[in-house]
């Protein structure tokens, strides 16, 4: 039975879709002994040198697949020792327990010794709390101890709906999921908590994996449809016209990165709009790219009357935050998409409304704050500590009408509509300087050529990722777009 690795599905949903699949008439103690063989076998692949494995058990079905983990791990030799709390009664998880008899010692007897494998069964993804202080205190020695740990679903002390800890929480080397990933599985610092992730079938029905919250990984199959293509009769005004706004002159360099990206995304015209002061050296860099002298909003005006010109980017090292303003105002009433970066959204901090009302009706307009512009666009979203990273992004996607790429290591792509998509396949190499604005380039080149702006964004985030694998570590900025043209 084929997984699909691409839906995220939260805690709550997840709970329903095991009720699901129990109403449906699957065994659900079955569907128990299957996730418990799972973990056995990744111990068991994983640390085959292990001397103990020592199973901590909490009260739920999650400690259920602690018991049948650790009852296989007894019947292949291994020394297993469980830890935590007696299973709730007429509970799955006290059936496993009753066929795996022993002792269920305290979590505080539990003293780290050389060869130990810990198998975190105690929570899973289901607690949104801290852990008790006797949890607390065991993941401590486990840290001190260097102990390694194999989670069940989620390492106790992480949110799987937010992949925040929730307090002290365990660092996993491998976690063991079932059915589908969660939120947390992805967000930072989850994914690094997670350890390597195992994603495994327990026997529940594809059909019953799915949930009303649109929520995925970042994928191909989000976008593939609606990447632009190609035929013998194009020319280059067929294929987009994308005019990237440059600011002064010490600053342009930031303008001709998201030009170089956008042409190499296959835009068939790009145009740098720079300030007189900035057309000499711009002149010096370019080639292939368009230079457009604008010395202000009526300049603009006027150029914006030629219905060729298809996507805008404005705001990479431009500037002037009041005439950033201004020129986003006019691109507006232009009607083409436009991709508000770095200064461009600076330019919008405390004036998020206005923004808002500027691109009222169809959305055309895509947002790409990093944490720091997130927190000044959307101060009261950022500091609500009850969000995910998906909440903001969405919210801040329905109060201002656009696309918001809410840009990191976990990057989280959001629409109006409540679709959204977390991108966690970027290298780290891909944070340096001048990166942000070649992803600005990326979606507006593709938003040139005519794609929807939602799968743009997807495509975008996507591309600059494997850009910067193909790139390998050490890139600059300059080095992504050369890779673009093969993805």
């Amino acid at each position: 039975m084929a997984i699909d690795r691409t839906v995220l599905v939260s805690p709550d949903a997840m709970g329903q879709i095991d009720k699901a699949a129990a109403d449906s008439g699957i065994d659900s103690f079955g569907l128990m002994r299957s996730a418990g063989a799972h973990v056995a076998a990744v111990v068991l692949a994983r640390f085959p040198q292990a001397q103990r494995a020592v199973v901590l058990c909490g009260p739920g079905n999650n400690g259920g697949d602690g018991h049948v983990a650790g009852m296989l791990l007894q019947r292949s030799g291994m020394e297993v020792q469980r830890f935590g709390l007696e299973p709730k009664p007429g509970s799955d998880a006290a059936r496993a327990r009753a066929q795996f008899p022993g002792d269920i010692c305290p979590l505080s007897d539990w003293r780290p010794r050389a060869g130990d494998v810990i198998v975190d069964a105690l929570f899973g993804a289901g607690l949104d709390r801290p852990v008790s202080g006797d949890v607390e205190a065991l993941i401590e020695r486990a840290s001190r101890a260097k102990t390694p740990v194999v989670a069940v679903d989620l390492p106790s002390g992480l949110s799987g709906r937010t992949g925040e800890p929730t307090g002290a929480c365990f660092q996993a080397l491998h976690t063991v999921t079932f059915a589908a990933l969660k939120p947390g599985h992805l967000l930072m610092p989850g994914r690094e908590l997670c350890g390597e992730m195992h994603l495994c079938d327990i026997g529940i029905p594809a059909r019953l994996i799915a949930s009303d919250d649109t929520v995925w990984r970042n994928h191909r199959g989000l976008y593939a449809a609606h990447l632009p293509g190609s035929a013998a009769s194009q020319h280059k005004y067929t294929r987009g016209h994308l005019v990237v706004f440059s600011g002064p002159l010490i600053s342009s360099g930031a303008a001709r990165l998201s030009a170089m990206a956008g042409l190499r995304c296959g835009a068939g015209l790009v145009t740098v709009a720079a300030q007189p002061s900035a057309v000499m050296v711009q002149a010096t860099h370019l080639t292939a790219i368009m230079q457009r002298a604008i010395r202000d909003a009526a300049e603009l005006a006027d150029w914006l009357g030629d219905s060729r010109l298809s996507g805008f980017v404005i705001g990479p090292g431009f500037g002037d935050l009041e005439k950033a303003r201004a020129y986003t105002s006019l691109l507006a009433e232009a009607g083409q998409p436009v991709v508000l970066d770095a200064d461009g959204l600076t330019a919008f901090a405390g004036k998020t409304e206005e923004l808002a009302e500027l691109f009222a009706g169809e959305a055309r307009l895509v947002l790409t704050p990093h944490e720091g512009e997130f927190r000044r666009l959307f101060a009261d979203l950022a500091d609500d500590v009850t969000l995910s990273k998906i909440d903001r992004a969405r919210a801040a996607a329905r109060a201002q009408n656009a696309v918001v790429v809410y840009k990191g290591a976990d990057s989280v792509i959001a629409a109006p509509d409540g679709r959204a998509a977390v991108n966690a396949d970027a290298p780290a190499w891909l944070a340096t300087a001048g990166s942000g604005d070649v992803l600005a380039g990326i979606i507006g080149g593709l938003l040139a050529r005519g794609m929807p702006v939602f799968e743009a964004a997807c495509a975008g985030v996507a591309m600059h990722g494997e850009a910067a694998r193909r790139a390998g570590s050490g890139l600059t900025a300059e080095d992504l777009p050369t890779h673009i043209p093969a993805l």
